[in-house]
């Protein structure tokens, strides 16, 4: 039977790879460091007993907040179910299947290849440099068909931001020809990097952001598109008649109010500060061939043993990201930044794995 239900199916959907998320790869540990979250709970409550009514489709005061906070009007902004829905929402409008093309730059975000096959839609390719920067005759010699270059900054997984040079060149570029989406799910750990600022300039660019990550609500599930008034008008069209629920837009406007945004401030200070102190621990670590530099709230870490690492810390109900089905990223896990306290569980037993003194340490 399951079998017939199978062969019913798109067969692009057939052949399809799920991504694979921190919670589906499951396990069963105490410190999680796979999916980039803030490691506590931030302590907002339902205020809204509305939920006999349908929800605003774009909730007038969660817009409003988050234009104001991105320096941006109204018209500019569109609140979706995460910046995932965002991606998808940008290849609903823009592309059409069979004829149109995405493009992205692996190492990178996992989301952009399956939102393109879900829809049907070529996606290209083209690896980043060996910096992780952008290569851009690659890019202009693949740029036949492509409506929409998606470019994540700061990267995920590597923790770098790409060169605006190279942005700015990649968009004049571009000009009538392709949107360029940067995914700033990032942002807030290096606000003076955004590309918001440049949309005036370039009616053709997207900004990508998310309550997930430094506003500490990646249960919310809340993410904007940021763009000229026209693609959020053509996103409007195609997005879900009501999608955000109304307890999403309650907290999610509580988080965008001046003690929301000056709380989440404070998150990123503190994970900031966590970052740079792990960095150093695990440079210091026979087992660790090369921490490379974070704009983000993880750390990429390469491990001369990364299975055996990934493995061991595993056992131990320590839970990091495995890097090295990724191109370029050989032995590689990705580490997000968790509580101090955290932190130090896992240097310790990072150190017990390759047979430190803990003692000569201290």
């Amino acid at each position: 039977m399951s079998d017939t239900i199978t062969r019913l199916a798109r067969a692009n959907i057939q052949a399809l790879t799920p991504y694979q998320s921190a919670r589906r790869l499951g396990g069963k540990g105490d410190v999680w460091l796979n999916a980039n979250e803030y490691p506590l709970p931030v302590p907002f409550e339902l205020s809204q007993q509305t939920l006999n009514r349908y929800p605003e489709c774009q909730p007038k005061q969660v817009i409003e907040r988050y234009a104001d906070y991105a320096g941006l009007t109204p018209q500019q902004v569109l609140v979706s179910r995460g910046a995932d829905e965002g991606i998808e929402l940008l290849m609903r409008a823009f592309c059409e299947p069979g004829k149109d093309a995405i493009l992205f730059c692996p190492p990178t975000y996992g989301m952009y290849s399956v939102s393109a096959e879900t829809i049907g839609i070529e996606y290209r390719t083209v690896p980043a440099l060996a910096d992780w920067q952008l290569n851009l005759p690659a890019i202009a010699a693949a740029l036949e068909g492509v409506k929409l270059i998606y470019i994540c900054s700061p990267n995920n997984p590597t923790g770098n931001l790409i060169n605006p040079d190279a942005v700015r060149q990649l968009l004049e570029m571009t000009r009538g020809k392709a949107l360029v989406i940067a995914d700033e799910a990032y942002i807030e750990f290096c606000p003076q990097a955004t590309l918001t600022g440049w949309i005036a300039d370039y009616p053709h660019l997207v900004v990508l952001r998310t309550l997930s990550k430094a506003f500490a609500l990646a249960g919310l599930r809340c993410g904007f598109t940021l763009a000229n008034a026209a693609v959020i008008d053509l996103l409007l069209k195609v997005i879900a008649p009501y999608p955000l629920a109304t307890p999403v837009a309650d907290i999610a406007a509580q988080a965008l109010s001046a003690e929301g945004i000056a709380l989440m401030r404070s998150h990123v200070a503190e994970l900031n500060a966590n970052r740079d102190w792990l960095s150093e621990a695990l440079a210091s670590l026979p087992c660790v061939e090369q921490v490379f530099a974070s704009e983000t709230n993880y750390l990429l870490v390469r491990f001369i043993d990364s299975p055996r690492v990934f493995k061991t810390l595993w056992d131990q109900g320590i839970i990091l990201r495995d890097q090295n089905k990724n191109p370029g990223l050989a032995g590689c896990l990705r580490i997000s930044i968790g509580t101090r306290d955290e932190c130090e569980r896992l240097i310790v037993a990072l150190q017990a794995l390759a047979g430190v003194d803990t003692m000569e340490q201290a």
